[in-house]
């Protein structure tokens, strides 16, 4: 069966390998009914400390815009642009009129990755005590509330770092969950997090993500879900996708296929 897939990376945010042309020429050979490329986003000069070790500079944005278009004309199914982004309202009018708007992105995705502390952008895995998770997930509700987004990459992210399904990581990620819900946005389970490092607990090992417990309650809520790669070389364009759909099916949960037709 051929599946989509909207979360792909390329070369240019410094941590994946290939370019455009490189993962629709695996995907087609994989199986791939729509494809979506989404990487990291550039930010405005001013922006340079902004993480630039995982994303592409604002004067490679035109390669990226091109290489995409170039790649899609040679793909027997519909190729789409975006976009990776992290929520900063200070930068809602980039992503709306730059991003969305001059770039001519179809859609932007909401990796949620960091939470900010005045000038400090702090990786969700790195949180150790309750109050900072607290902040992570509100300012993770606020990027939702937004209405940028097309979807949620990786929701239960954080679980890489906090290794037990407790009382505080439950209510967190139930909120986000809520939050999406209520928002009409789907989320995603991520294929990348089953082919890292595993988490390794007292109780044995896991996925860093997906993580069965969030999922059971996702699965009750009735939160459109869908199922993506995070492909950081051609070779997982369309395999890690499969894997996030066999997690799916364990789950009981029935992703969407083709999210932008």
């Amino acid at each position: 069966m051929k599946i989509s897939n909207y979360h792909t990376h390329t070369m240019l945010c410094h941590h994946a390998v290939g370019m455009p042309a490189d993962y629709v020429a695996q995907a087609v050979k994989d199986g791939c009914s729509a494809l979506g490329f989404s990487d990291h986003c550039p930010y405005p000069c001013e922006m340079s400390d902004y993480w630039p070790e995982i994303r592409m500079d604002i004067t490679q944005v035109h390669q990226y815009t091109a290489a995409v278009k170039e790649a899609a004309a040679t793909a027997p199914f519909p190729v789409s642009l975006g976009f990776e982004c992290e929520w900063d309202a200070g930068y809602k009018n980039w992503y709306s009129d730059a991003l969305l708007g001059t770039y001519g992105a179809r859609y932007l995705v909401f990796g949620a990755h960091w939470y900010t502390e005045g000038k400090q952008h702090i990786y969700v895995q790195d949180i150790s005590d309750t109050a900072a998770l607290h902040v992570y997930t509100d300012q993770t509700i606020q990027g939702i509330r937004s209405g940028l987004f097309t979807f949620l990459a990786h929701p239960d992210l954080l679980m890489g770092g906090w290794k037990y399904w407790d009382r505080e990581a439950e209510s967190c990620l139930h909120a986000i969950l809520q939050a999406a819900v209520d928002c009409n946005m789907p989320v995603e389970i991520n294929g990348y997090g089953m082919v890292k490092e595993p988490v390794i607990t007292e109780y044995g090992s896991r996925f860093q993500y997906p993580i069965e417990e969030f999922w059971k309650i996702a699965a009750e809520s009735g939160a459109e879900v869908l199922c993506n790669s995070d492909a950081h070389d051609p070779a997982d364009v369309i395999k890690n996708a499969r894997l996030a759909r066999t997690f799916a099916e364990k789950m009981g949960i029935k992703p969407v296929e083709n999210l932008l037709l």
